[in-house]
């Protein structure tokens, strides 16, 4: 069937004309806060106790705006008469956002959840050099992070867990047997 000649004109005067007749809504953005959708991307945040300054975010990051210094230190040995160990000691972590395209390569690659998406998201400078937030700068932010969602009560338990279980109800299985065949010898 052949379309009539006009009709998309026509169909597009009236989505014109009917958008026409909503009323407009304007947020009033400084005095009120817009709500933020829970997964939001505003700046990253910094749990510093979980680095290991294994530096993968700063390699898997393709804008290279990580940067990332340390020393090493020695440990002293936990036991007696046992060696000492080595370990990084993070001295500088910084991002410059003005090169971040806000990706989250580096938040997916951390294997210690040193790095979370804060929703904070007015940070703006004046200059483009201020945009390079070192690590306390990126610690504060670490405090707006929103908590993880809850899991899924219909979800299937995580293997790793049920492992974990199978393992614990064998071992207090094995731990009852013994005891069993205490109180039957009494």
């Amino acid at each position: 069937m052949a379309p009539i000649p006009g009709s998309g004109l026509a169909k597009g005067l009236a989505v014109t004309l009917r958008t026409m007749t909503k009323k407009t809504v304007t947020e009033q953005y400084p005095d009120a806060l817009p709500e933020l959708p829970p997964r939001t991307r505003g700046v990253i945040g910094l749990f510093e106790e979980n680095c290991t300054v294994c530096m993968l975010c700063a390699r898997e990051c393709p804008d290279w705006c990580i940067y990332i210094d340390s020393h090493k230190e020695t440990v002293p040995p936990a036991a007696p008469g046992g060696r000492e160990r080595s370990r990084n000691v993070l001295d500088r972590f910084a991002i410059d956002f003005s090169l971040c395209m806000y990706c989250g390569i580096c938040i997916e690659v951390c294997p210690f959840d040193a790095l979370f998406w804060s929703p904070e998201f007015e940070y703006a400078e004046t200059d483009i050099r201020d945009l390079t937030h070192e690590r306390d700068k990126l610690r504060e932010w670490m405090w707006t992070v929103p908590a993880p969602p809850a899991l899924d009560p219909g979800a299937e338990e995580p293997k790793e867990i049920a492992a974990a279980r199978k393992t614990a109800e064998k071992l207090a299985a094995a731990q009852a047997e013994p005891e069993e065949r205490q109180e039957g010898e009494s």
